[in-house]
């Protein structure tokens, strides 16, 4: 696995920016995110970083 910023179980993977990060890194790859900074709301695969707060 190339893309992203990191992985988990070698099956999702997980690009980290702000706002306007777009899904140029991991575009057409199945079971890829955004964790993005400065948004309140999920938005499809685009998540607000502050949900990785409550996992941890």
């Amino acid at each position: 696995m190339s893309n992203g910023d990191f992985h988990v179980d070698d099956k999702y993977r997980f690009e980290v920016g702000g706002r306007s990060k777009s899904f140029a890194q991991i575009a057409n790859m199945p079971d890829s995110y955004i964790m993005a900074d400065d948004i309140e709301m999920p938005v499809g695969n685009k998540l607000p970083i502050w949900l990785v707060g409550f996992l941890y």
